[in-house]
């Protein structure tokens, strides 16, 4: 069944959603602290409201989970869920800064089948859906096709890494893969966006912070454009657990980097003594 109504519709929401957002800026915008000392803002919470009531009065019968409001668990009980983080980067949006985005995916029975990733200020936005299309698009509305970089193999290989959760075992990959180009963004969904789009060809998140709506949206994008999103092990990451988190890691690839990498980092562990 074709899913290509339900990304016009959230590219759509994704657009509203940015414009509301950018409302809020500087200063001025009240920001509270929630569990594990994660900031949260009133552009934040006004996103949510507003994407979480546009997806309930069109999907009635989906489930759905976002960062901003408590996960009852009903979500398991269905075959199609909606994963929504609002604002993804809230750190960088308190900043000022540009590196946010905001990511509505849809898994069908467990898979990222739809993802839009939009990126507030700079008006761009990555959408896929998996198998039937993908592109970026532009202030102007112009969509180009999205296709990920065609390296298969060091050296060349151009990195993409967190900015605030940056670990020190990013550089031992760096080490053993002859990575010398590397770029640090906040929003996980900005990462894989600029892998999809050719822009990077690799991520690699070994920590376990990152949660379900950090990277449905994304992994539909990405394989929509022909790449790769697995755990650090080379697993399918896990939509319908109980746990909203990812607590193995994340690697994000063009697809032809991604066996590779995932061995790479197997012989890492091999030598710290680490089972893989």
């Amino acid at each position: 069944m074709s899913l290509l109504a339900e990304l016009e519709l959230v590219r759509a929401l994704a657009l509203e959603a940015t414009t509301l957002v950018r409302t809020f800026s500087g200063p001025s915008v009240a920001v509270q602290r929630k569990h594990e000392d994660e900031p949260v803002s009133e552009a934040d919470h006004a996103a949510n409201d507003l994407i979480v009531r546009r997806l309930r009065a069109a999907f009635p019968g989906d489930g759905l989970l976002s960062e901003e409001l408590p996960d009852d668990g009903s979500r398991l009980t269905h075959s199609r869920v909606w994963m929504v983080d609002p604002i993804d980067g809230t750190r960088e949006f308190i900043r000022g800064e540009n590196d946010y985005t905001i990511m509505i995916g849809l898994c069908v029975d467990g898979r990222p089948q739809v993802g839009v990733v939009a990126q507030p200020a700079h008006g761009l936005l990555w959408c896929g859906a998996a198998g039937e299309a993908a592109w970026k698009e532009g202030p102007d509305g112009d969509r180009v096709p999205l296709r990920v970089s065609s390296l298969a193999q060091p050296p060349g290989i151009r990195l993409v890494a967190s900015k605030s959760r940056r670990t020190a075992d990013v550089d031992q990959f760096r080490q053993a893969l002859g990575i010398t180009d590397e770029i640090n963004v906040g929003s996980v969904g900005l990462k894989v966006g600029l892998i999809a789009d050719g822009s990077r060809d690799l991520y690699v998140y070994p920590g376990g912070r990152t949660k379900k709506w950090d990277t449905c949206a994304p992994e539909a994008v990405i394989v929509a454009a022909g790449g790769r999103m697995t755990d650090t092990d080379g697993r399918p990451i896990a939509y319908r657990d109980p746990d909203v988190y990812n607590r193995t890691g994340i690697v994000a690839s063009n697809g032809h980097l991604h066996d590779r990498v995932i061995a790479t980092i197997a012989g890492l562990q091999r030598d710290a003594g680490r089972e893989p």
